[in-house]
This record gives C-alpha cells, structure tokens and sequence, in this order.
C-alpha cells in the first residue's frame, strides 16, 4: 500500500483455528482507497476464511480486523454491510427468488424495520443490474438461470450494496471470458469514479491477477507468504513452491501484464 494512503481495511496478527487445526497464522494486511488488491494462493489456503473474518462472520482466536478505522466487533451488523459489501463463493439463494429480488436484498442494510423500498432504491438496483447486463432477465426464476448469468445478479447486488469496500470471492467464477473481462473492467470503472473506494478479490486465475489487481497477497498454508506488484509475488521459484506447478512467465502482448503458462504448454503447438 503507498505510505500516506487511507486505510480502508486493516488485518492485524490475526490467527483462526477449525478446532486444534490451524487456519491462518499471524496473517496482516492492509487495503488502501482506490486499490484492487488480489487475494492469491492455492486450494485450502485460507482466502475465503479471511473474507469471513473480515465481515464478523468468523471471528479471530487472536488479532484484530479494522474497517474503515473501527476495529469490526464492536461495529453493530448493519454498519459492517454499509462499509463491506461482499460477492461469497456459492451463495445459496432460494431458486423461486427472482433476480430483481436478490438485487434488492443489497439495499437492506439502508432500510428501516418493514421499511419498503423507495425511487432512489431502486434506480440503484437497475442501474446496477443494467451495468452487470442482468436486467435483461430481472423477472426470471433464480433457479432457471445458467451459472453465469446467476454470478452477475449477485455481483449486481454487491454493487447495489453501495458500500466502500467491496470483497469478492472468485468474482469470475462461472463467467465465460467475455463477461470475466467486463466484470473487471467494471470494477476498475467504478473505482476510478469513486463508486467503490476498495476491493479485496480472491482471484484463482493468476494471470487475470496480474492484469486486473494493483497489487497481490498470496497466502499459502495460511500464512502470507509474499505481497507486492504482481512482478514482486508472480515468479517461477514462488509458484512451484507454493503450487507446486511448473510454469512460465511472459508478458502480455497488448499491455505488457505478466501471463503464467504452464509449462508443459510453452512451445507447444496444435497440430
């Protein structure tokens, strides 16, 4: 994070254990306004019990999680949505929902008890599915929906959330390659315009990591194990140790971002 930026997320010595079996260890990190930080690291590292800590769902045998400046257990339930809005990885969401009523649910935190929604509301909830090109089926069934097409109602309802700090866990997930390029594009957008302040995104596609994301954390065995430019974290030596994959790096033809290739594809050729 550059020195003099604020603070909008900060993990500090933070250990979680499922029983005797330890999660994360000494993890700390801190996200700064207008970043996109990745959140890297192989299968069962910890990514997504971090985001759980970060929201209150899950709480530290030790440490502490700061947003905004206010450490989160002693922010009530409603405040933690208004600052934190986030995309979990496989949501269940009762299949006769329509879309329209699970973009709404990202106004709840703003409502008062029995409190309907106004105008403003919902021009927020169109315009938000309007961006993420998921107004088209607004009025379907959720269970009648392909996989992608439910990934963007739900990032629609994280962005009708408005709250500052966005967390996404596998953002792309189930997005065909078009709509995983948009959707980043969009969260760069919304960043620059100051509609989102930050975001934390758990990102399994290394080289997607590398072009969308400011900077990356990369967790393994729940520890951090490197942070910095995706130049810093993504080398040969690092990936094989932690993925235990052999790959390649190179650089992006277009804009010069790092690529990881496995390497038993390099100068392989289709015959």
């Amino acid at each position: 994070m550059v020195e003099g930026m604020v603070k909008m997320l900060v993990v500090k010595e933070v250990h979680f254990s499922y029983g005797k079996r330890p999660i994360l260890k000494d993890v700390s990190l801190e996200v700064g306004a207008g970043e996109l930080v990745g959140l890297v690291g192989p299968n069962g590292a910890g990514k997504t019990t971090l985001l759980k800590l970060i929201t209150d769902v899950l709480h530290p045998h030790k440490g502490e999680v700061q947003l905004m400046g206010e450490a989160v257990p002693r922010l009530p339930r409603e405040e933690i949505a208004r600052r934190v809005a986030v995309l979990p990885q496989n949501p269940q969401i009762p299949e006769a929902f329509s879309p329209l009523e699970v973009v709404i649910m990202g106004r709840t935190p703003y409502l008062h008890f029995l409190q309907w929604e106004g105008k403003r509301d919902m021009d927020i909830v169109r315009e938000a599915m309007e961006v993420t090109d998921s107004w088209q089926f607004q009025a379907r069934r959720m269970g009648d929906l392909s996989g992608g097409e439910r990934q963007r109602v739900l990032i629609a309802r994280a962005l009708a959330q408005e709250s500052p700090l966005l967390l996404l866990d596998e953002p792309t997930a189930h997005l065909d390659i078009g709509y995983q390029e948009a959707t980043f594009d969009l969260i760069g957008r919304f960043l620059k315009e100051g509609r989102i302040v930050a975001a934390l995104a758990v990102v399994h596609d290394l080289t997607q990591a590398a072009r969308y994301c400011h900077r990356l954390i990369m967790l393994n065995d729940g520890c951090i194990v490197a942070q910095g430019t995706a130049a810093e974290v993504l080398t040969v030596d690092r990936i094989q140790e932690v993925y235990q994959a052999s790959v390649a790096l190179v650089r992006h033809p277009l804009d010069g971002t790092l690529a990881v290739l496995p390497a038993s594809n390099v100068g392989r050729r289709d015959t």
